[in-house]
């Protein structure tokens, strides 16, 4: 079975670019362009990775990572944010969360596939 990401982006092209990466890298692309919905389908079925979008609407990825970490469900879940503005990463750093990495727009292949291994591991996309 192959481990889902789930992305939370509001440009569609982001997220259609993304779900190419996501299955050449051999991973379930979960799409949301909405925060609300997303942290929804989240509780309910957890993926194994977040890719957030910061500057979003109707709620913002601060807001959306607020709320995931403040459930017991979600709390864990390993999150990238995925921007365009490098002062998130100062941000980041400050909040010494080893589950919270950063991803600057636009992102290589090589850079999303090097994220996600440090947060999922190096064995394959697929769970054993």
């Amino acid at each position: 079975m192959k481990r889902s990401i789930m992305v939370v982006e509001d440009d569609q092209p982001i997220l259609d670019m993304m779900e190419i990466l996501l299955r050449r890298l051999g991973y379930e692309p979960r799409l949301s362009s909405n925060g609300i919905s997303a942290l929804a389908e989240i509780k309910t079925n957890p993926p194994a990775l977040i890719l957030l979008d910061v500057m979003m609407m109707p709620i913002n990825g601060w807001e959306f990572l607020d709320m995931l970490r403040a459930d017991p469900v979600t709390k864990d879940l390993p999150v990238v944010l995925f921007t365009a503005h490098p002062s998130v990463e100062a941000t980041v750093a400050e909040l010494r969360d080893p589950k919270l990495g950063v991803l600057l727009k636009p992102v290589t292949f090589s850079e999303l596939a090097r994220a996600l291994e440090q947060y999922l591991g190096k064995e394959t996309a697929t769970d054993r």
